[in-house]
């Protein structure tokens, strides 16, 4: 009994001093055995941390003799210790070396910002792709066109993809990657939802200067117009009140049947011409009033009448392009142009005189003498048809009816002195 744990005894005696032998050689002193290399450098017997602090110092010393260069066309970005960086595996590599021997340790290189960096130089060197447009001109060609141009855009994830290469590998220089961004139309695109759609000219008397005055100003007001996908056009807000202070002048109107003095005379005629010129484009007509006597300058059942904040000419675009709107003036005309895309339909208008309402007998009124102080007119029921054409197919849609009441002669007579004998 006592020789079987003297033995048992010697052998735990024995394992504790090889596990102190142990202990003094690599724990307790904490040095790394004799012949030990890490990446190429010789630490062998050195502690942990001042193997650590030789590997580091090595790297460093190598870093700030290194530079990393970002090419673009003729700009060179560059960078150097401590904008490079680096972050190392050095303390577990040590930790598990256990005998002499070349050793290797991660080490990976970085670019301090490197996100933002690269987000920067990308927007130095890409550009957005300009679509074609055209500018809207008030006068001379309708459109001045352009084309635009391609953009060109940076591979960010590439650069920052090619730095970490290039730190990780020899510290090749990087050229940072671009590529075409195509226009998504062309010139003849934008052509094409600028087209004239229709123009509409009526004539007026050019030595009636107050009316000519308020035509021009009308058309002058109207003339330039965009309206928007969707949008309506208001006569009257874009036109303005009528007035003397608005620049307005007077001249005959149509009120109630007759022809009297009234400031803004002759805008009607702009409005009459507009009326035309989109319903001929395929506009939407919203609001139109036909006047109370037929008008010279166009057919019945094609007038437009419009009158202080209540009469109004509206109309819708109806595409889902803009549409544009010229309004021009020679000495004795106004045309209007409509300008945008086409719907596929072609537009032509017919006036139908249904019935011819019979003048009145002459309206007689006393004065000093014989004259005709206005002349009358018959009277007219007619019918306006819009006629749309496509693909060989017509239709005609009735979109009006209108009735412009007969005017009576005004005749003055001279009145009859009674005649006496004198002695």
């Amino acid at each position: 009994m006592k020789k079987s744990l003297v033995k048992t005894l010697k052998i735990f005696a024995a394992l504790v001093f090889i596990a102190s032998a142990l202990f003094l050689c690599c724990g307790f002193t904490g040095r790394l055995p004799r012949g030990v290399t890490v990446n190429g450098t010789d630490v062998g017997g050195m502690t942990i941390n001042a193997a650590k602090s030789a590997l580091r110092k090595g790297v460093e010393d190598s870093l700030k003799q290194k530079r990393l260069r970002i090419c673009a066309d003729e700009r060179v970005y560059e960078y150097s210790y401590p904008e490079i960086d680096y972050k190392d595996g050095f303390t577990d590599a040590l930790l598990s070396i256990r005998k002499s021997g070349d050793y290797l340790a991660p080490v990976h290189y970085f670019l301090n910002g490197a996100e933002e960096i690269a987000t920067n130089i990308c927007a130095d060197h890409s550009r957005p792709a300009v679509e074609p447009y055209a500018n809207f001109n008030t006068a001379g060609e309708a459109f001045t066109y352009f084309q635009g141009s391609d953009g060109v855009e940076c591979d960010r994830a590439k650069l920052l993809d090619d730095i970490s290469s290039s730190l990780n590998g020899d510290f090749q220089d990087v050229r940072i990657c671009t590529h075409t961004v195509t226009r998504a139309e062309t010139v003849e695109d934008v052509k094409a939802r600028t087209k004239r759609l229709y123009s509409f000219t009526t004539y007026f008397d050019a030595d009636n200067t107050d009316r000519s005055s308020n035509i021009r100003l009308a058309a002058q007001k109207i003339n330039g117009t965009v309206i928007e996908s969707g949008g309506t056009f208001s006569f009257n807000k874009t036109v303005g009140a009528r007035t003397e202070e608005n620049g307005f002048k007077s001249a005959k109107i149509i009120e109630n049947g007759k022809f009297v003095q009234g400031v803004g005379g002759g805008v009607c005629q702009v409005s009459t011409t507009l009326y035309n010129a989109a319903l001929l484009s395929g506009l939407g007509i919203e609001e139109y009033h036909p006047h109370s006597l037929q008008v010279s300058y166009v057919a019945p059942s094609r007038d437009a009448m419009v009158s202080g904040n209540y009469f109004d000419l509206k109309f819708k675009n109806n595409r889902k392009t803009p549409v544009y709107i010229r309004v021009n003036c020679t000495l004795n005309s106004v045309c209007c142009t409509v300008y945008g895309e086409e719907d596929g339909y072609s537009y032509s208008f017919s006036s139908k005189v249904i019935a011819s309402l019979p003048r009145p007998e002459p309206v007689v009124v006393q004065g000093d003498e014989d004259k005709i102080i206005s002349y009358g007119r018959e009277g007219t029921e007619s019918e306006g048809y819009l006629i749309k054409q496509r693909g060989g197919e017509e239709i005609s849609e009735l979109i009006r009816k209108d009735k412009y009441p007969a005017v009576a002669d005004v005749i003055q007579q001279a009145q009859e002195t009674e005649q006496t004998d004198e002695p």
